[in-house]
């Protein structure tokens, strides 16, 4: 399409466009007018929209139609392979400040970074449809809804935020009632086509940019067609840039599952946990206790939003719509929640492999490895290939309300009281099975300080310690230091009575002889039914330097080939381990600088008195 005529299609779409939001209307044009594409759509996010977007993208070859007897309404996606994780080397918080951003985060001055993305974006979508996706994180009715907008020029974003977020005409409504406040994220892959080229199934751009300016709260994704670097409602917004709103409001935005936990007394308790990515979220989340009596349901596998209620309670909300889990590793002996889920279909798998029965495999799905597959990359592949069949952060897309499982109050948009907070990371030793807090900061001085092993959710080496703060190391939108002190003094607004215990586990720890040292999965149930017991005040614990452990037979092993003897061994707190472990922690802490909060120096300090006189 030539320039004028762009112009004339561009000026009519715009003045067409469906909403009275008057800062909505300006910022679509503004950016039609700098991206420069064929064509302006709204998604209304209707059953017929999502059936045509992905006819759409299975003729261009992005999607692969799968079986509808193995998984109806169900596509597979397959990317470009240097497009298959977190680009978090690429990831920017540009705030006014550099000191606002700290270490943990890359900084650029915005308007240098402005002036590199408006060069970017130029004529970005050029050949392409632009499309303008309102979304909002959480529920509509809620007190306070947080309404976001995503323009993306790629129809597979507009799929998977269909079944991860809330989105549509239903939004934009609601959003014009109030001329309510939206987080703009503009997104493109980064490939204009020139007219009469050839599309790619996959079109991205080698160069990468996932760039927040947390104060005027917006987002700018170029270069990515992939997961949370795309779906730009997920890390970038429900964690980067909520994580500054929660600061600035009073609350917590957290890279949590929320996990209901019914007991045999029929008592109701809520456990929000946060692990790294890839280390057992959406297992945890989607548990199938192996306690007799005790009932598992979810509320969310990954963000957790958290305010203080109107009676000093801490409260968790999901505001997520669905799921965006790593495949390998969830199958039907590890996780058949989830794979139930799944198996009713509506689902986006991305670099997963394909059976030749057109279905969807990963490693881990299934006991018996199939003799033949075609790879995520498109080759042949058997048992014997000496490589991975599915790409290790290989992901299924999923709408949360397929799972049996899922809590009604789910539905409530007030959320629901938590009543334990779990930190955990994949450490093979030093790290105990379980440890419960001293106190409410000495729980925080846990997730300040932990740690686990690099895994393929990002991109780099796997296998590496890395400290991963509450688990939001790759998310926090502001000063890591400023973000663990709003943790200790946003209590204060709390009921100290209701304030929520908090734990420190570790499923991954080994045995001498390399074997796991717990059996994890479903078992964890027994742990969490320990911790429940310690709130009531009835399991027994040993006391720690670093907190409290179980006893041996403190943990129910009812049906569990275990002893006493080998839950002791699980939660054994080494002291020469924790020599290399507080060193680690000292230099850790050191990054901080004069951000670190006194109350965890302290912490640390008390700490190494108590190693010293153990």
């Amino acid at each position: 399409m030539g320039d004028t005529a762009r112009q004339t299609v561009l000026e009519g779409a715009l003045m067409e466009a469906p909403t009275t939001h008057p800062k909505l209307r300006a910022w679509v044009s503004e950016v039609a007018e700098l991206t420069q594409p064929d064509s302006v759509y709204w998604v209304d996010g209707s059953e017929e929209e999502y059936a045509r977007l992905t006819g759409e993208l299975v003729e261009a070859g992005t999607l692969r139609r799968l079986n509808p007897e193995l998984f109806p309404n169900s596509f597979a996606g397959f990317s470009d392979p240097k497009d298959v994780a977190r680009v978090e080397d690429r990831t920017f918080i540009c705030s006014q400040s550099k000191r606002d951003a700290g270490f943990t985060n890359n900084w650029m001055d915005p308007g240098e970074m402005k002036a590199i993305l408006k060069d970017r974006f130029n004529g970005s979508m050029r050949g392409r449809t632009m499309y303008v996706i309102p979304f909002v994180m959480g529920h509509l009715d809620a007190e306070d809804p947080k309404f976001g907008v995503e323009i993306t020029d790629s129809a597979y974003v507009v799929a998977s935020m269909r079944i991860m977020a809330r989105i549509g005409s239903d939004v934009l409504r609601r959003m014009e009632q109030t001329d309510a406040f939206f987080v703009p994220a503009l997104h493109s892959v980064g490939a204009p086509l020139e007219p009469g080229q050839a599309d790619v199934p996959w079109p991205c751009n080698d160069e990468k940019w996932i760039v927040h300016f947390p104060e005027e709260r917006s987002i700018y994704s170029y270069g990515s067609g992939y997961g949370g670097n795309a779906l730009l409602g997920k890390k970038c917004y429900s964690l980067r840039i909520a994580s500054v709103m929660a600061r600035d409001e009073g609350w917590l935005a957290e890279h949590m599952l929320i996990l209901k936990l019914t007991s045999p007394e029929n008592k109701v308790y809520h456990i929000a946990a946060a692990f790294p990515s890839a280390c057992g979220k959406t297992n945890l989340a989607l548990l199938d206790p192996t306690v007799e009596g005790w009932k598992a349901e979810t509320l969310g596998d990954d963000i957790n939003w958290m305010r203080f209620g109107k009676e000093g309670e801490l409260r968790g909300v999901n505001p997520e719509f669905g799921l965006f889990g790593v495949a390998p590793g969830t199958g039907w002996g590890t996780n058949p929640n989830a794979m139930q889920a799944i198996a009713k279909g509506n689902s986006i798998f991305t670099n997963v492999a394909l059976t030749d029965d057109g279905g969807v495999w990963w490693e881990g799905m299934t006991e018996e490895t199939p003799e033949h597959l075609t790879d995520w990359q498109g080759n042949d592949w058997t048992p014997d290939s000496g490589r991975p069949a599915a790409h290790p952060n290989s992901r299924f897309c999923t709408p949360i309300t397929q799972i049996d499982m899922l809590a009604p109050e789910y539905h409530d948009p007030e959320g629901v009281e938590i009543n334990a907070i779990l930190f955990g990371g994949r450490r093979k030793t030093t790290i105990p099975l379980v440890t419960q807090a001293r106190d409410w900061t000495n729980g925080i001085f846990m997730g300040a300080t932990l740690s686990s092993e690099t895994t393929a959710a990002a991109t780099g080496a796997v296998g590496v310690v890395r400290r991963d703060p509450m688990a939001m190391l790759p998310f926090i939108g502001y000063d890591a230091g400023d973000y663990l002190k709003h943790w200790i003094t946003l209590s204060g607004k709390a009921n100290q009575d209701r304030l929520p215990q908090i734990f420190l586990v570790n499923w991954f720890r080994r045995t001498a002889d390399g074997g796991f040292a717990w059996p994890g999965f479903g078992d964890n149930s027994r742990v969490l039914k320990w911790a429940v017991e310690r709130i009531e005040g009835k399991a027994d614990a040993v006391e720690t330097p670093i907190g409290y452990i179980p006893t041996g037979d403190s943990i129910d092993l009812t049906g569990l080939d275990m002893t006493p003897a080998n839950v002791e061994e699980a939660v054994k707190v080494d002291p020469a381990e924790w020599v290399e472990e507080l060193k680690g922690i000292e230099e850790w802490f050191a990054r901080f600088g004069d951000s670190l909060p006194d109350e965890l120096a302290d912490q640390l300090a008390d700490l190494k008195k108590r190693f010293a006189e153990a």
